[in-house]
C-alpha cells in the first residue's frame, strides 16, 4: 500500500479508497490484512476531507 505522502492527487486517493471498498465487499481481504486495510481507508478518507476543505476555502476566497 502507498503511504499518504505518496498520494499525488485527490483522484488517486479516491481510486485507492474505491479499490479497498471493492476488496472488502468481495471478501477478497484476508483477516490478517483487515486492520491494515481499514486503517488505510481511514487515512485516505481524512486526506480527501482535508483536500476538500482546503479547496472550499480557496474557492470562497476567490469568490469574494
Amino acid at each position: 500500500m502507498k503511504k499518504q505522502e505518496e498520494i499525488l492527487s485527490y483522484e488517486s486517493a479516491q481510486q485507492e479508497l474505491q479499490q479497498i471498498v471493492q476488496d472488502l465487499q468481495s471478501e477478497a481481504v484476508r483477516i490478517d490484512e483487515l486492520g491494515e486495510k481499514i486503517a488505510r481507508a481511514n487515512a485516505l478518507i481524512q486526506f480527501c476531507r482535508e483536500r476538500l476543505r482546503t479547496t472550499e476555502e480557496e474557492v470562497a476566497k476567490l469568490s469574494k
